[in-house]
């Protein structure tokens, strides 16, 4: 472990996800009681996008921006909103020039598969529909998340490229959740690892996926055929159940003929960027913005 994220290890208590009202609510609390991110350089805004229901989002937008990004928020698919997401999503906007579109999707179990995707799909549409808006190409829209994000923004890509939908310049997978499966060796092994082990992310996607039969737009790892994605940026922490198949899903887009940017970030967990006076999370986070950057440029 690294030693500056292990001093912090007391505050990552473990979700307790048989009431996730109750931790819904206790997340959002955490996430406030936390500084509020710089904005100073930036114009945020909240809209609704039209969609089966409306889809809540806040856009924070930098001046001249480069492309944009339709940002999916961790959580588990059970916790999060635009609110506790804000940090992430100005970090983003400031350090990579992009518009960032957080998407407030609709969180399990009370809304399962594929209503979160259904949210992030209508979001997406209405982002390449408005780029002119935005300020931005449309042929440099990218998609992207952390964790439960990392997994909409996956099959974001896959239901595009298979619907013919939106084109996706890019997507930014962020130790994202992408097998519901949980037979590789970290989720076998890592029991009892910070903030998320392997019983957090089994009833993560339980609360997700509920009896509904899993498909790849569910849980991306399952799909075949990964061909004509977009290119991407994968990120994996090293104490985290999500790690081996962060790093299978990035060998075998690559593979595909995907053009893939994969970092494995040694004494981290799930997470863990949280702790940002911690030099591994600037690295991290410097890491996703210059990728970002670097990939609407182009």
């Amino acid at each position: 472990m690294d030693p500056e994220l292990e001093a912090f290890l007391p505050l990552f208590t473990r979700p307790d996800l048989s009431d996730p009202i109750a931790m819904r609510k206790e997340y959002a609390e955490r996430s406030a009681a936390r500084p509020a991110p710089d904005t100073s350089g930036l114009t945020v805004e909240d809209r609704t996008v039209p969609g089966d229901p409306d889809v809540p989002v806040r856009i924070n937008r930098p001046d001249r921006p480069q492309g944009a990004i339709v940002w999916m928020h961790g959580g588990g698919w059970v916790m999060g909103d635009l609110d506790t997401e804000q940090h992430w999503a100005a970090r983003i906007a400031a350090g990579s020039g992009a518009v960032v579109v957080s998407v407030g999707y609709r969180l399990a179990p009370e809304h399962r598969f594929p209503a979160a995707l259904d949210d992030a799909y209508a979001v997406l549409r209405w982002t390449v529909e408005h780029a002119a808006e935005l300020g931005v190409d449309p042929a440099r829209v990218a998609v992207g998340g952390h964790s439960a994000g990392g997994n909409l923004a996956a099959a974001l890509a896959l239901r595009a490229r298979d619907e013919a939908g939106p084109r996706v310049h890019f997507q930014l997978l962020n130790e994202p959740s992408l097998d519901d499966r949980q037979e590789t060796w970290s989720q076998r092994n890592f029991t009892d690892t910070p903030w998320a082990n392997r019983e957090m992310v089994g009833a993560c996607w339980r609360h997700y996926l509920g009896p509904t039969p899993t498909t790849p737009y569910a849980a991306p790892a399952r799909a075949t055929d990964l061909s004509g994605l977009p290119a991407a940026y994968v990120s994996s922490a090293e104490f985290c159940p999500n790690r081996d198949e962060n790093v299978d899903y990035a060998m075998r887009m690559l593979r595909a003929g995907v053009s893939v940017e994969l970092h494995q970030w040694a004494g981290t967990f799930h997470g863990s960027q949280a702790v940002l006076s911690a030099d591994v999370s600037q690295r991290q986070i410097a890491g996703v913005c210059t990728a970002l950057r670097r990939a609407l440029a182009q």
